[in-house]
């Protein structure tokens, strides 16, 4: 997939994400997709930070929605190239300050490989 179309794939993941829909998130997916996150190592340090497959991402962001309804992102700059797709964000959640954050998708066939997400 060209860049074009890997930028336009991280549109629709944020677009699905805000929504809070997770099966329109789920479906960008390969189905042994690995996600990576500070996030994940904090909460589950006997992961490693990494969720291997569409089951893990989809209970991982299940709780993550449910203890944090007003989460959303705010997107500021998207760019991509072939094999990948970069998206900054501010991560917002009431009553906390704005978190600057970038998430890398890699992505294959038109699918999400593999995530990565850095913390500001």
């Amino acid at each position: 997939m060209g860049a074009k179309e890997n930028r336009e794939a991280a549109r629709r993941w944020l677009a699905a994400f805000n929504a809070h829909d997770l099966d329109a998130l789920l479906a960008l997916y390969a189905e042994d997709a690995r996600h990576t996150s500070p996030k994940i190592r904090a909460l589950h340090p006997d992961t490693g930070g990494e969720l291997r497959g569409k089951a893990a991402l989809r209970a991982w962001w299940e709780d993550s929605l449910r203890r944090l309804p007003s989460l959303r992102y705010e997107a500021f700059a998207i760019t991509a190239d072939e094999g990948r797709a970069v998206m900054e964000y501010l991560r917002h959640l009431d009553g906390e300050p704005p978190m600057p954050v970038s998430e890398t998708l890699e992505l294959e066939q038109g699918l999400i490989v593999r995530s990565r997400v850095y913390h500001g």
